[in-house]
């Protein structure tokens, strides 16, 4: 399966240039995406889920050109944002589910058996009726992320996943994430520790990847960068 390969790319937003002459490859099945507020990462993240496109460069995700396959990019690409009121849509939580698989050529019971094995993983099943809106905070990410894993995508994106989270949760939610072999990850984290289990880290500073490596390494360099 093919990764990440970004080359000479440069986003434009506004007046401003988020992301310039990026040139990137990534095989890694989890790569953390670090740096500080305002860096580009998030404009990274958009980028590789079609969300933003490039002004300059080439893209490639999975193979697939996003500005131009976006149909195709989105079927075998999920995004996680951080806030999941931002992706929560329907009324319940089984409903919010299935409406994951709304472009998928299933038949009745097909969609109801992959919504109530997603539930079960995800441990909502007990929650299916409840308002989707009415969930705590956890409960919220982790339908958010029942509603990406759903359509068995190959890459997910997620965005600060944990930001809004207590610990016992965005512990939950960090496992989900890492631990299913079954996807490859581009995880955008301010989240060091979380950070140091994946496989790569690119370090993301004032619109350029400036370090790629073993996330021990990019780490250090990170923090040696921004001591007082």
């Amino acid at each position: 399966m093919s990764g990440v390969e970004l080359e000479g790319v440069s986003v434009r937003l506004g007046d401003t240039d988020v992301l310039r002459d990026v040139t990137l490859s990534l095989r890694a099945r989890t790569v953390a995406v670090i740096g500080e507020n305002g860096s580009g990462k998030s404009t990274l993240a958009r980028l590789l889920s079609g969300l933003a496109v490039a002004r300059e460069g080439t893209v490639r995700v999975l193979g697939l050109d996003p500005a131009r396959q976006v149909a195709e990019l989105r079927r075998r690409v999920a995004v996680v944002f951080s806030n999941p009121d931002a992706q929560i849509v329907m009324p319940t939580v089984a409903e919010d589910v299935a409406f994951s698989l709304r472009t998928e050529k299933l038949s009745r019971q097909e969609r109801s058996e992959r919504v109530t094995a997603a539930l079960v993983r995800f441990g909502l099943a007990e929650l299916a009726d409840r308002s989707s809106h009415e969930l705590s905070g956890g409960q919220k990410q982790l339908l958010a992320l029942c509603g990406a894993f759903v359509r068995d995508p190959e890459l997910v994106v997620a965005d600060e996943p944990t930001a809004y989270l207590d610990a016992p949760n965005a512990r939950r939610v960090a496992d989900h994430l890492l631990e299913d072999a079954a996807h490859r990850l581009v995880l955008v984290t301010h989240d060091l520790a979380l950070a140091r289990r994946c496989d790569v880290a690119v370090l993301v500073q004032d619109g350029s990847v400036t370090e790629v490596g073993a996330p021990d390494d990019v780490l250090a360099s990170y923090e040696a960068s921004i001591r007082w």
